[in-house]
């Protein structure tokens, strides 16, 4: 697309814009480039040519339709391309290189006011070319260019060509009044925002710098191709002067920028134009078009495409690719990748212009700086590779003196150690110093220009910690982890905020689930009821019983009237105590109870009832057991007024009225001792159990009376006291006299246990 030369300069003081008045005024040309559904891309009209003459034609510009119409300019509303056109020589002017710029619209061919029989398609697509001499302007013309094309669209009628031919009629004016002409700060505004171009590229922005030194085969590749041609010119722009001066870019067979290069002899320091010419600013780059890349004569080019077929033979096209889709640069060339490798200084000096970007970045508007201030804008920006351009070739200048004078120390410079070219990178200073614009630069400048000059990186130096700070910056920068982390924890939060969601859908599905389950239960259990009442009326109605149920027990009522049993109860036995404790006072029951224990005593009993039955206060048998050994005997006792067991082979009595004894039962005076501790029993004569009628029922549980012989004793039945030994009392005797007559003693019954005794029976 572009290719680079020098600028010529004339005279003691050389300036860049001498060259370009030098050059006859070119009458800037429009055209109308069609696409046709058939043919593809052609030239449909000129503006500003003569009559019968086409200059597509006259100068072979056949590649012409499709740089205008480029590929994917379809899908886009509007697109814009740049591209370079070679102008043969004639008989009065001499070859030289035409830029072109170009605006692409389409619309619906539906809404044409008139439908040419040629337009088969459903959309029509045009593009409207305007041919210059010189790129300089192609800023403020792309603003004019995109109304222009925009209104005609608007027309809906592509016959009315009457806005397109007044548009290059104003074009032609201006450039007759010089309205056109080459200015000289006019470059800075071509191109893609430098700011952006260092923030996108960041430190292989000096990369693509120096690599257009060394002039290797560059090729560009993005799918859109205003941004592509934008991005050649911004980095054609950093080298000073170079876009006034590309008039030999078009072809390799253009030469005249060195042709009519002088070597300048004055310098004034005052004049920004007279230092760059001095100092062999600006540097010449050659570049070719698409159609000769392959050829073998072919070495140096910067070009664009936005055809992806050129992406599977890079290596055949290109040295270095730089796929501005995806923000790569691929170097295929090993000695190009050795020679394009940052130096320290080098990384250093490119860091603190992108981080004066990033600090200054305004997202609103990224041409400028929010502050507002010098630091960080495109003019800073551009001042400073400046510096670093013409410290590069001072400090080359002062290499090639070291190489020189290397044996005469006074030749050197005091306040320059050692080679300060170094710190460019010497892979980069060997490579440089072979290209063609290296050889120009150095044929035609004086060979003492770090006297004008110093000889020094800008940041010349060594490895210091501040550079280990700021590579680390800006390598956990290149990360991107605050972009990444903000991502994942949107997704966390996409996540949590569905799970939450599921969790809820399914408590909530539970818990209606559990609402319905205890719903069926509910009316289960009243269907239940239901059938069961019903039951219970039809049984009632068929028993003759209308209307009655099973009767429902009162647990509270059947609690109180077993508490008023238990208490009428208590005053029974109570009654009876008294009784017999009157009935002893008056008669002197257990007074004999002291012989008694004397005669068991005698007899080998240890007195073991002399105090038994002492503080009894009911009229129950009191039952003793002994189990007796060598060591020792243990009693027991325990009371009962139904049965007594002698267990152990002895003979079982149920207790009755009639084997109660006075001497047993209520013996209040006999010894203090209590329970004896000797196990043998006294001996009586032993009376078989009567039962039947005989018996007292009185609830109490049976007891077991256990005994065993010792000594050659017989156990008896505790509590049965030796008939001749104690002194039977009257009623003593009677009762067992009913005894024997199978009549049964029974106190009276209380009314509240006949209640409750049918209560239980119920």
């Amino acid at each position: 697309m572009t290719s680079v030369p020098p600028t010529p300069t004339s005279g003691s003081t050389p300036s860049p814009v001498q060259s370009s008045h030098s050059r006859p005024g070119f009458v800037p040309l429009v055209s109308v480039v069609d696409f046709h559904h058939a043919r593809g891309p052609e030239v449909e009209r000129w503006f500003g040519a003569d009559d019968g003459f086409d200059p597509a034609v006259e100068y072979d510009w056949s590649l012409l339709p499709f740089m205008a119409l480029s590929d994917g300019a379809h899908a886009s509303t509007e697109d814009f391309s740049y591209f370079t056109l070679l102008r043969p020589a004639t008989d009065a002017l001499p070859a030289t290189s035409l830029f072109g710029i170009s605006c692409t619209r389409q619309m619906d061919a539906a809404q044409l006011l008139v439908r040419p029989p040629e337009v088969t398609r459903s959309t029509v697509q045009k593009a409207v070319v305007v041919i210059a001499d010189s790129p300089q302007y192609f800023g403020m013309l792309r603003e004019r260019l995109s109304v222009v094309t925009k209104a005609w669209f608007a027309q809906r009628e592509f016959t009315d060509i009457e806005i397109l031919r007044r548009f290059q009629e104003s074009l032609a004016e201006e450039k007759a009044r010089g309205v056109l002409n080459d200015d000289e700060d006019r470059d800075q505004y071509l191109g893609m925002s430098l700011r952006e171009l260092v923030r996108e590229f960041r430190w292989q922005t000096l990369v693509l710098l120096k690599c257009c030194l060394l002039q290797p085969k560059m090729l560009f590749f993005g799918s859109r191709c205003e941004r592509l041609c934008m991005m050649q010119f911004s980095l054609i722009s950093l080298i000073p002067g170079l876009l006034r001066n590309l008039q030999d870019s078009a072809g390799p067979e253009l030469d005249s920028y060195e042709r009519k290069l002088t070597k300048p002899t004055s310098l004034r320091t005052s004049d920004r134009s007279s230092l760059l010419s001095y100092m062999g600013l600006p540097l010449q780059i050659f570049g070719k078009q698409l159609d000769v890349l392959a050829d073998f004569g072919t070495k140096s080019y910067i070009v664009g495409s936005t055809n992806s077929l050129l992406l599977q033979q890079r290596d055949r096209y290109s040295d270095i690719l730089i796929n501005l889709d995806d923000d790569t640069i691929n170097i295929t060339s090993s000695s190009l990748k050795a020679a394009l490798q940052l130096s320290v200084a080098d990384r250093r000096w490119i860091d603190f212009i992108t981080q004066n970007v990033n600090e200054t970045w305004d997202e609103s508007n990224p041409g400028r700086p929010k502050t507002m201030g010098y630091v960080g804008s495109e003019e800073f920006i551009r001042m400073q590779f400046e510096e670093y351009l013409l410290s590069l070739i001072s400090s080359v200048k002062y290499h090639k003196h070291l190489a020189q004078h290397a044996h005469n120390p006074k030749m050197l410079l005091p306040h320059i150690e050692g080679d300060p070219s170094l710190d460019f990178g010497p892979d980069f200073i060997e490579a440089w110093s072979r290209t063609e614009n290296y050889r120009i630069c150095d044929a035609h400048t004086d060979s003492h220009l770090f006297d004008i000059v110093e000889p020094k990186h800008p940041c010349a130096g060594g490895l210091t910690i501040d550079d280990v700070q700021r590579r680390i910056t800006q390598q956990v920068q290149d990360l991107h982890l605050d972009e990444r982390f903000a991502q994942g924890k949107e997704v966390l939060g996409r996540n949590l905020a569905a799970g939450r969601e599921k969790a809820s859908t399914v408590f909530n599905r539970l818990y209606a689930d559990m609402e319905a389950l205890r719903d069926a239960q509910r009316k289960r259990a009243e269907e239940a009821k239901a059938l069961q009442q019903s039951n219970g009326t039809g049984q009632g109605e068929k028993n003759g019983v209308a209307g009655a149920g099973v009767p429902a027990v009162d647990l509270a009522k059947a609690q109180q009237t077993m508490q008023a049993v238990g208490v009428k109860a208590g005053a029974f036995v109570n009654s009876w105590a008294a009784w017999a404790g009157e009935k002893r006072k008056a008669a002197g029951w257990g007074r004999a109870s002291g012989s008694a224990a004397t005669d068991s005593n005698s007899n080998g009993g240890s007195g073991w009832g002399s105090g038994w039955g002492r503080g009894l206060k009911s009229p129950t048998t009191a039952s003793y057991s002994t189990v007796g050994d060598d060591k020792g005997a243990a009693a027991r006792m325990s009371t009962s007024s139904s049965t007594s067991t002698v267990v152990g082979g002895q003979e079982k009595q149920r207790l009755t009225r009639g084997s109660f004894s006075g001497e047993s039962m209520l013996d209040g005076t006999g010894s203090e001792s209590g329970l004896s501790s000797h196990p043998t029993s006294p001996e009586r004569r032993r009376r078989p159990a009567s039962g039947g009628a005989n018996q007292i029922d009185d609830g109490r549980d049976e007891k077991t009376i256990v005994g065993g012989e010792r000594n050659g004793g017989s156990a008896l039945p505790v509590g049965v006291i030796p008939e001749e030994k104690t002194g039977k009392h009257a009623l003593h005797k009677e009762a067992e006299k009913e005894e024997e007559e199978g009549e049964e003693i029974r106190p009276p019954t209380p009314p509240a246990a006949k209640v409750a005794a049918q209560w239980e029976k119920s």
